[in-house]
């Protein structure tokens, strides 16, 4: 049976040799990258002058793509999306419809992106290794400085001359070009850290896209929001792009107009400042978009990926710091409870998945029905949520600061806690506490 993508949806492949088709007055290109979502070179970009790699070749509109003969280190192929001819932008074209076959030509995965605005490009999908299989995701991400833009972002050396093979597409009505000396962010960036003695950030293609989207849809309000007026938040878009987070940060800002510019109004405030010398982020998203009247708008994303391990060790330091604040008040520690932390861990993904903030469902489901669920026997239930918060310090100290959030912290008779925590969504982290005891 086909399956019907939507952007941000993905589906299990078979394994064998995979064809991508996508029919129409496009071109069709591939990059393949490795673990950290970088090129090992030009011999990584599968595009209309460069037609094969390893495990990948293009002939018309269709990419074949055999995952176990990909280049050692290969995790990711990108596929990506342009006009045939450069002359025409993507809005006068029909809407593109990708289609992912197996062995013996039977349709896997459909996908049809939502249409471009003034993208010249679009990150179409991605096939990626999880595991020991494949799976391929839907994207539907659109850049605005031409294939060259995505060439660069991806790692790959484009030279800036007249022979330029990939030149971005001017939009009919769109805002003059953006003057020279945004490229040198991340080596700016980077200058900072290294003197600060903190590693180096790299960037990464997929939240460069969600970052040049955001930046674009504030340019064309000219509005600085964290939310578009479609309600599109940003970490939706980052979730979109097949960037999974552990933490992510945001610089929003509209005025410099080259990225010197950018990193020195940053570097005069001690928040906006703060990223570029925390060693969290090992990941940059950079973004920039120009308005009608020349004012440039940026969108820089600090991010650390999600791992397990990761996201294990936020739960604990919540656990952690929540005793602390027990101990402060001469009651007895917490103790981690496995079937409460499921209860917790699914409230958070549920909130961030189907947007919604509520200790109840949208089927009326309350704290102590989940707890019950998730083999919790204790008497009595207690739940604190949060949305927002970037660190587990940050979310505790807010639940300290509420009396009702700090009562179930401080309340003698609870004795378990479970702890979950979602980076996703619109609000972009979802926190939840769930207490038992025998009260």
């Amino acid at each position: 049976m086909t399956s019907e993508l939507t952007a941000g949806g993905n589906r299990a492949l078979p394994a064998g040799t995979l064809t991508i088709r996508v029919p129409g007055p496009f071109d069709v290109s591939a990059i393949v990258t490795g673990e950290e979502g970088r090129t090992s070179g030009d011999g990584d970009f599968v595009f209309f002058n460069q037609p094969s790699a390893p495990g990948a070749r293009l002939e018309g509109d269709t990419l074949t793509v055999d995952p176990a003969r990909l280049r050692p280190g290969a995790r990711r192929v990108t596929v990506v999306l342009s006009p045939a001819d450069a002359r025409t932008p993507l809005t006068s074209l029909p809407a593109p419809v990708m289609t992912v076959a197996g062995d013996g030509g039977r349709v896997l995965a459909r996908f049809t992106p939502p249409r471009p605005t003034d993208e010249t490009v679009l990150l179409l999908a991605e096939l990626y290794r999880r595991d020991a299989g494949w799976k391929v995701r839907a994207l539907g991400q659109g850049y605005a400085e031409g294939l060259a833009g995505v060439a660069r972002d991806f790692g790959i050396d484009v030279e800036d001359d007249d022979a330029d093979p990939f030149p971005a597409v001017p939009t009919p009505g769109s805002a003059p070009a953006p003057p020279s000396g945004f490229d040198s962010l991340p080596g700016l960036v980077n200058s900072r850290r290294s003197r600060a003695g903190v590693r180096p950030v790299t960037v990464d293609a997929r939240l460069a896209a969600a970052a040049r989207a955001h930046a674009a849809d504030m340019a064309a309000h000219g509005r600085l929001s964290a939310e578009s007026p479609s309600g599109t938040s940003l970490f939706q878009r980052v979730t979109a792009a097949g960037y999974a987070y552990l933490v992510l940060t945001e610089h929003l800002v509209s005025g410099p107009r080259s990225a010197a510019e950018f990193v020195d109004y940053c570097l005069a405030g001690s928040e906006r400042r703060a990223a570029f010398t925390d060693g969290t982020f090992t990941h940059l998203g950079p973004g920039h978009a120009v308005d009608g009247a020349g004012r440039t708008y940026w969108t820089v994303l600090w991010a650390r990926p999600y791992t397990p391990a990761g996201l294990e060790q936020a739960v604990a330091e919540v656990l952690a710091l929540t005793n602390a604040e027990r101990a402060a008040a001469a009651l007895p520690p917490l103790t981690a409870d496995p079937h409460l932390a499921v209860a917790a861990q699914a409230h958070s993904a549920d909130m961030a998945g189907r947007d919604f903030y509520s200790h109840t469902t949208p089927e009326g489901r309350e704290p102590w029905d989940r707890a019950r669920a998730a083999g919790a026997a204790h008497r009595a239930i207690g739940e604190n949520i949060a949305c927002g918060q970037r660190t587990p310090a940050e979310v505790v100290r807010g639940w300290m600061d509420s009396p009702g959030h700090r009562a179930n912290i401080l309340t003698p008779g609870f004795t378990h806690l479970g702890v979950g925590y979602a980076p996703a969504g619109r609000a972009g982290t979802y926190w939840t506490q769930l207490f038992g005891g025998a009260l």
